[in-house]
């Protein structure tokens, strides 16, 4: 059976020493981020996590969600008592603001714990997960009476939440869906429609469901303009707050898939449901986007969890099972063979994953400080700054961040060799469970398309600017520490590959733009080992300072995956580059029936 524990000291690392937390008390929301208050909640994530989550991984996995004949659908054994629990101690009420029930906590302490959770039972993290990216839609674009009547129950986890957007005809271009949301001469609109692939679109973990839903209505354009978005409860909820009639949105099956298993993703029937418009007629696709865009962070949020807990059964593993002897002598001569440890392919498997996993977590937890920043900072250019970044870096954690946590799981998988492929030891479990990061919200190709077709080119390219500063500025100032010299050497030539990249997209695109689409994706991983790079530098200067005492292996070991990176990860750049300077003559050369001769 597979084993789980909470990173517990690596998350207060970064917390408290790398993105420095409570160094941002004078700020609203931070004032009870104090480093005991830090500490004291993810020890204590951790603690439920591992003791309560992560035995019921492979009992979800096992045996998934059943509907039954009477349209109803209920979770794996113990997730109801579970989530009880995760309800019953506020979990859900982290970082909600405070007016309606919230704590108003930083998000990087949210991101902690959407990590752990992930870590620990990825298919139960769901449920409360896209409760969270409804949650911040209403926030943000629901009137008052809608906030008042849905949030306080939404926030306590009294009540979840889902986002419907895709249908059988179309998933990224929701400019083809066909749901329709007829008007009620009471100001309601009647949705009718199917919907798919609806994580937690049902569920006995609560009484009420609110289903966030795209739709058009009549005589809306026939494109992405056209949308408009809706809330559905599941149990329509009378004005005093009270819960009234079942409305008419039903289960029609659950998907079988090939992870996931303890999360219900459902086919949704609309037959006239019930919904009410949030914000404005037609602008649905921009009030979504606020929810896509939190839910993306949080799905390369889930890419990091499943690297990290894959990664800690294969090091277990590798410490145990005892295979050949080491290339420079037997290391265990009174054993048969030495353990798996001491072979150098082994070795490099552990290295990069450790590498990614740990500057992962760092780029999470700060792009979770950007969060904040981008509404709370001091200044209007500082919030803007941390705008921009995020912005930016959200289809890199996104993209980046589930390529990268899936390779790490398979190899992980691969250290355990044959007895990775067994079902019992759970390693193939992370693996399936990783898989589906890398397409939903998104399919990464999409990310990809995003950052070079989208967010490069706003405000004139101003938050790339900010980021290729942001790295230059990082690396001009280290010291005389030869490690941190190195990676700053290898950091500023990878950005230098970003920037000349960058600079060939502009110069090549206009006259051919299927360049673009070719090269996106080079350049999106090619943004993610700068982003890597620049964590490692900045957690790499952290710990040169505080090398000795008890911990000193701790931060020696941080100061070796930094060097791990510029030795590694940096030299990928250069191939990159020439990947997306490549152009698009070869990809687009063959018509389709040659792809089938």
């Amino acid at each position: 059976m597979p084993v789980y524990k909470a990173p517990t000291r690596d998350t207060r690392f970064v917390l408290n020493e790398v993105v420095g937390l409570d160094s941002y008390s004078h700020l609203p929301g931070f004032e009870g981020a104090t480093r005991d208050m830090t500490d004291a909640v993810i020890e204590e994530a951790g603690r439920f996590t591992s003791e309560v989550l992560a035995p019921l991984n492979q009992v979800g996995d096992r045996e998934g969600c059943t509907r039954h004949a009477d349209g109803a659908v209920t979770t794996p054994t113990g997730f109801k008592a579970a989530y009880d629990q995760f309800r019953e101690a506020g979990w859900g009420t982290l970082t909600a603001p405070a007016e309606f029930g919230g704590q108003g906590l930083p998000h990087a302490i949210g991101f902690a714990f959407e990590e752990y959770m992930g870590e620990a039972n990825q298919a139960f993290a769901m449920y409360p997960g896209l409760a969270a990216g409804a949650i911040s839609a209403i926030l943000a674009k629901g009137s008052p009476e809608q906030q008042a009547k849905y949030l306080p129950k939404m926030v306590s986890g009294e009540w979840l939440g889902t986002m419907n957007l895709t249908e059988p005809q179309c998933g990224t271009d929701l400019g083809l869906i066909r749901t329709r949301a007829e008007p009620n001469a009471d100001g309601s609109h009647a949705i009718t429609g199917t919907k798919i692939f609806i994580s937690a679109g049902d569920h006995d973990l609560t009484e009420n469901i609110i289903h966030l839903v795209l739709a058009k209505t009549p005589g809306a354009p026939d494109s992405t303009k056209g949308i408009s978005l809706f809330i559905v409860p599941k149990v329509l909820v009378n004005d005093d707050g009270s819960l009234g009639a079942r409305n008419a949105v039903s289960v029609g099956s659950i998907e079988h898939k090939m992870g996931i298993h303890g999360n219900a993703t459902c086919v949704m029937n609309y037959d006239g449901a019930t919904g009410w418009l949030v914000g404005e007629e037609n602008k649905g696709l921009a009030a979504m986007f606020i929810m896509m865009n939190a839910a993306r962070l949080g799905v390369g949020i889930q890419g990091l969890a499943q690297a990290e807990v894959a990664y800690q059964n294969a090091v277990i593993y590798a410490g145990e099972r005892r295979q050949g002897r080491s290339l420079t002598g037997a290391k265990d001569p009174q054993a048969k063979a030495d353990p798996l440890f001491v072979h150098p392919d082994v070795r490099r498997m552990l290295m990069d994953a450790k590498t990614f996993i740990e500057g992962m977590r760092a780029l999470c937890l700060w792009g979770g400080l950007q969060v904040d920043l981008a509404h709370k900072a001091a200044t209007e250019e500082e919030r803007q700054e941390a705008d921009d970044l995020i912005g930016l870096l959200t289809p890199v954690i996104k993209g980046y961040g589930t390529d990268m946590g899936y390779k790490t799981a398979t190899d992980m998988q691969q250290v355990w060799g044959g007895h990775g492929y067994i079902v019992e030891n759970g390693m193939d479990q992370f693996v399936r469970d990783a898989r589906i990061a890398m397409i939903y919200e998104g399919a990464n190709g999409v990310q990809a398309m995003d950052l070079a077709g989208r967010k490069l080119a706003q405000n004139g390219g101003r938050a790339i600017q900010r980021f290729f500063k942001l790295v230059d500025d990082e690396c001009a100032s280290v010291g005389d520490d030869p490690t941190l010299k190195l990676v700053a050497e290898r950091l500023a030539k990878v950005n230098g590959e970003l920037k000349a990249s960058t600079m060939w997209f502009m110069q090549n695109v206009m006259a051919t733009p299927d360049n673009l689409g070719a090269g996106a994706y080079a350049y999106m991983t090619l943004a993610g080992i700068a982003s890597l790079g620049l964590m490692w530098l900045k957690v790499g200067k952290v710990a040169a300072k505080a090398q000795g005492g008890e911990d000193a292996l701790f931060y020696q070991a941080k100061l070796t995956c930094a060097k791990h990176w510029a030795l590694r990860f940096a030299p990928q750049a250069g191939a990159l580059r020439r990947e997306i300077e490549a152009g698009a003559e070869t990809i687009m050369a063959l018509p389709p029936e040659a792809f089938a001769a």
